[in-house]
């Protein structure tokens, strides 16, 4: 009877060791980086959930004194999701055309070059920086008033490097045997672009777009310098000064009263529940349009 050889050779003890080591090192780092986040969320949920109401949700602080109850953070709402659509409208179609560009024109060319450094760059400005920019440019230079638009300009300059680089990660991991297939059908590059891979790669562009919205929604310093404050409410962002939850929760919290504080939880609880809805719409449509959905 003759024995079979395998080639396989038993894992030995130390291997194991290692492995068991290592794997309890990936999960003490990851309790490690979850514990503060969640100590967060109960942190905010536990003092903002007081005030968390009807009248918060459909009030604005007009009229409401410093030490008076009340009030709400309509205005700021409105404000905050103005702000953060027009900085999208701006930076999505911005950054995603750069990394097309980056990715199916640019391949190793020096301006492509020169465009990825400055990505780089703006990718490290601090957003105080932004604001002043626009405030400089649009506000003392131009002559236009403090607006939610104004503020808006100055979050898309923080969204924009954010969105190209995630688009940009997303193109790449298209893979170019779809490219190759569609030319050879003799369909022209950008509508091999357009219809192909795009759609291929648009679940993580929309991932990568709510990443850079999540990145700009809670941003103060640059709505300090642009947008300005104000307890009524201004749904028109191109006049006039307009709140934005950001600035509404930097406001609260500076006063010394309680209320104003619970105020300032409150808000800062709607921000954190507009961004986690936005994802999840983000989530739903990338989803609904992915091509596995389509294709079922």
């Amino acid at each position: 009877m003759t024995t079979v050889q395998t080639g396989i050779q038993p894992i030995s003890t130390s291997r194991r060791v290692k492995d068991r080591v290592v794997q309890a090192l990936v999960y003490l780092a990851f309790a490690i980086a979850v514990v503060p986040l969640l100590s967060v969320l109960w942190l905010v949920a536990k003092n903002g959930l007081a005030r968390f109401d009807l009248e918060f949700l459909t009030h604005s602080m007009r009229n409401i004194g410093a030490r008076d109850a009340g009030g709400g953070a309509y205005h700021a709402i409105i404000g905050t999701l103005e702000q953060v659509l027009f900085a999208s409208l701006i930076a999505v179609p911005i950054g995603l055309l750069t990394a097309v560009y980056l990715v199916e024109y640019g391949s190793g060319g020096r301006l492509s070059r020169w465009i990825s450094f400055f990505v780089d760059v703006m990718t490290g400005v601090p957003s105080v920086v932004s604001g002043l920019f626009v405030l400089a440019f649009w506000v003392l230079a131009l002559g236009m008033p403090f607006s939610g638009f104004a503020g808006a300009m100055a979050l898309s300059i923080l969204m924009m490097p954010v969105v190209v680089r995630s688009a940009e990660e997303m193109l790449r991991l298209v893979p170019n045997d779809l490219r190759e297939a569609s030319y050879a059908l003799g369909v022209p590059k950008w509508r091999t672009i357009v219809k192909v891979v795009l759609p291929t790669a648009f679940t993580g562009i929309v991932t990568g777009v709510m990443l850079a919205v999540a990145r700009v929604a809670g941003e103060t310093a640059p709505l300090l310098l642009t947008v300005f404050f104000t307890d009524s409410i201004n749904s028109n962002p191109f006049n006039g000064p307009q709140m934005g939850l950001p600035l509404y929760v930097f406001d609260q919290a500076g006063r010394p009263t309680d209320t104003a504080i619970d105020r300032a939880w409150t808000g800062a609880l709607t921000l954190i529940l507009i961004v986690m809805l936005l994802n999840l719409v983000a989530r739903l449509i990338a989803w609904w349009r992915s091509p596995a959905k389509r294709g079922s």
